[in-house]
């Protein structure tokens, strides 16, 4: 993709910038649109509601009116609150969630960047969030916003560690941190997926199937807590703190907030995705080889990219409208009494199917 877009504009610096800008623009923030459309028709109908109608058709220009709403708010800054700090960290925020989608394999014509480290760097950009959210909530000078941060903090650091071994635990099974590598193991049909023990034969995949299903849940309730969803969405509980970490902001920095959220639903999806139900690879085979026509096959790789990627946020917003939020010694009695010691548990029994 990148050598297709030096051809295009003949200068490297011109190409690395629109490759950056790309999956921007023409993806993800139109999926954050859609996506918020989406959950506010989502919970309507779940609760027997309509949800909104009035702006186009059912109201699917909604959230577009809504941005421009945003635009148009005056920037409140109160005089207590550390400008600098209270500034920087929706941008930090922002940063931390968009920047994950660049080792993301959306097809075998578009990835961002196939490097050696993809897993490793997805983890450690998204942490960047958790610097924002701190950021955010203690220069703020609210006992609200301030005791949001906090337990958005230590949730997120805490539910790392099980997503963390789960992640090595795909390391150890296909021996690579490449994310493209990885997709292209699970090459061919559904039943190499990784999910279903990958490209293991014999009694090892029959072992490997209830551990990549258990390593799968796992992964999928950490990513949840991550993102501060339902039902770990304490950080936000409006009860308790209003609007959590950022009660303060108004505008466009509140914008960037909200659409950071949605974005992280999908990365933790994408990665989901690539790690356990084969990437951007079908699980039929492709009609573009069938009818020899080569072009087309990239084409349905992003399409069912995106549709695995969309599946897991949509369960993402039907789970928020489904059950009720933990509290705080529920969350933490969850993660280290629980995903933890499982999570090792598969860790160390998928190490030993690999050795025999």
């Amino acid at each position: 993709m990148y050598n297709f877009l030096i051809d295009i504009f003949g200068s490297p610096v011109i190409a690395f910038f629109v490759a950056a800008a790309l999956p921007l623009f023409l993806f993800i923030l139109p999926y954050a649109l859609i996506a918020v459309l989406a959950e506010r028709k989502v919970s309507a109908h779940m609760q027997d509601r309509l949800g909104p109608m009035r702006t186009g058709y059912h109201g699917i220009f909604q959230t577009v009116a809504d941005i421009l709403k945003l635009i148009q708010k005056e920037d409140i800054t109160a005089n207590s609150i550390d400008r600098t700090l209270f500034n920087f960290a929706p941008y930090l925020v922002f940063i931390g969630s968009f920047a994950a989608f660049a080792v993301l394999p959306f097809s075998s014509f578009f990835v961002g960047s196939s490097i050696d480290i993809g897993l490793f760097y997805f983890l450690a950009i998204s942490s960047l969030v958790v610097a924002g959210i701190l950021m955010g909530g203690w220069s703020s000078n609210n006992k609200y916003s301030l005791l949001g941060a906090m337990r958005s903090v230590s949730q997120i650091i805490s539910y790392e560690i099980p997503t963390a071994i789960v992640v090595l635990t795909m390391v150890m099974l296909t021996s690579t941190l490449n994310l493209d590598t990885i997709t292209n193991q699970q090459t061919a049909y559904f039943w190499n997926w990784n999910i279903l023990g990958g490209a293991a034969t014999g009694i090892a995949k029959f072992l490997l199937i209830p551990l990549m299903f258990a390593a799968f849940i796992i992964i999928f309730i950490s990513t949840l807590a991550e993102v501060n969803r339902t039902p770990f969405d304490i950080p936000e509980a409006e009860s308790e703190l209003v609007s959590g970490f950022f009660t303060e902001y108004t505008g466009m920095k509140f914008a960037m907030f909200f659409l950071a959220e949605y974005a992280n639903m999908l990365a933790v999806s994408f990665l989901i995705t690539v790690l356990f139900f084969g990437g951007y690879h079908s699980p039929f085979g492709y009609l573009g080889n069938s009818l020899g026509i080569e072009w087309l096959v990239p084409i349905e790789q992003g399409v069912w990219f995106a549709t695995k990627g969309l599946t897991f946020v949509l369960v993402q917003m039907w789970l928020r409208w489904t059950l009720p939020r933990l509290r705080v010694d529920q969350l933490m009695t969850v993660c280290w009494k629980y995903l933890i010691p499982y999570s090792v548990a598969i860790l160390l029994l998928v190490g030993f199917i690999t050795l025999i």
